[in-house]
């Protein structure tokens, strides 16, 4: 059986999210927004999966973003919902740091 490896690709800076800051950066036709927990970085699809709202408009406090449309919030490290109105959680993508790069897995 053959391995499939995840290819990671550049999303961005380590300067260019603060702690407690999201940005949303495009990689391979996907919307994905950054997260900075307290120097640690996750990424998810920009989109809540209840209505398509763009999460990184939401508030990110510790590891929960809320979207700002009707409250629903998920765990930025895995995409699992924490509150409804969401059900399924959104896509999470492993992320790699390296020389003050973020690199996000879309293999």
């Amino acid at each position: 059986m053959e391995k499939t490896s995840t290819a990671f690709v550049k999303l961005a800076e380590t300067a260019e999210v603060a702690p407690g800051q999201v940005k949303v950066y495009e990689a391979q036709g996907r919307r994905i927004a950054l997260c900075n927990v307290e120097g640690t970085f996750y990424a998810i699809d920009d989109v809540c999966t209840h209505d398509g709202g763009s999460l990184d408009q939401g508030e990110l406090e510790g590891y929960q973003i809320e979207c700002p449309r009707h409250g629903a919030r998920f765990d930025v490290r895995s995409g699992r919902v924490l509150a409804l109105p969401a059900v399924m959680p959104v896509r999470s993508y492993p992320v790699q740091v390296e020389d003050g790069v973020v690199k996000v897995g879309l293999g």
